[in-house]
């Protein structure tokens, strides 16, 4: 009487073969990642040292190190964090815990919404105009990371509002029957339990501005410098620029040393994120519910 019938037979049959096929999705995802990060070892691991990160590229790009680009990737990340972050959370904490639900706020949402489908040359062409010229900060630091911030705020809006959105409204509800207002309960329990998905919007953002070429190609990057940045307001070597000038541009260049920049500027975005990452966790582990 125990005895398993045929239509759990066939069930469980249906579902080894839906396991097996979204196995199979999985791996066929991290494999391309896998063979990628092995062949950036492989061929660019050989060029890496201390004196290839701390030391200037000499004799026309072809040797020496990347220590200016890699200070100018930092440079125009850390801007572009300290400008697009507060706007972005503020953009989502008023569309999620103030704004009414009309014709208004559901054109902001349909324009946040575009925004991000803009490609990242159009932005180019953005920063170029609103930055460099009309408000006249020139191709530097600063025009190049404010580019890259118009261009992840919908990343940092989406991932902060969907955050604000997991916080129970129970608890926005138990706080206003004590007495506080809209905007203590927002700072003292919804923006504390909604933390780890903030972070989540940066995480994707590091990987996004470490990575972009067009938008501060025409902003702010340069394809040669004989000294470092000293303020936002001077232009600055970025490791996806300097990767695109040695790969395609520079002749004589030792096969290993485009891999080498690679290597070095997925590990940048690696370590960033990890770090972001660890905080995230150390965050999402002290939330009581």
């Amino acid at each position: 009487m125990f005895a398993e019938s045929d239509l759990n037979k066939r069930n469980k049959k249906v579902q080894g073969l839906y396991k097996t096929l979204f196995m199979l999705m999985t791996i066929i995802l991290i494999v391309p990642v896998a063979i990628i990060l092995a062949t950036l070892v492989y061929k660019g691991g050989g060029v890496i040292s201390i004196d290839f990160l701390f030391t200037d590229p000499t004799n026309g790009m072809t040797e020496g190190g990347i220590f200016p680009a890699l200070l100018g990737t930092i440079w125009i990340v850390a801007v572009a964090l300290i400008a697009s972050v507060p706007l972005g959370v503020a953009a989502a904490i008023y569309l999620n815990e103030y704004a009414p639900d009309n014709a208004f706020t559901r054109i902001i949402q349909l324009a946040i919404i575009n925004l991000a489908g803009v490609p990242s040359i159009v932005h180019a062409l953005f920063g170029v105009g609103a930055f460099v010229i009309f408000f006249g900060f020139g191709t530097s630091i600063l025009a190049a990371s404010l580019t890259l911030a118009v261009m992840t705020l919908p990343i940092i809006i989406v991932s902060t509002r969907e955050s604000l959105r997991s916080v129970p409204h129970a608890f926005r509800e138990a706080c206003w029957n004590m007495g506080a207002t809209r905007w203590q309960t927002i700072r003292r329990v919804v923006l504390p339990n909604a933390i780890s998905g903030v972070l989540t919007g940066i995480i994707l953002e590091v990987s996004r501005t470490a990575g972009e070429t067009a938008p501060i190609m025409f902003t702010g990057a340069v394809f040669f410098m004989p000294f470092l940045p000293q303020s936002v307001f001077d232009q600055t070597m970025a490791m996806s620029l300097h990767l695109f000038v040695v790969a395609t541009q520079v002749p004589g260049v030792p096969d290993e040393l485009p891999y080498g920049v690679a290597l070095v500027l997925i590990a940048m975005v690696l370590i960033m994120n990890s770090v972001s990452i660890a905080f995230r966790m150390h965050l999402r582990g002290k939330k009581k519910w």
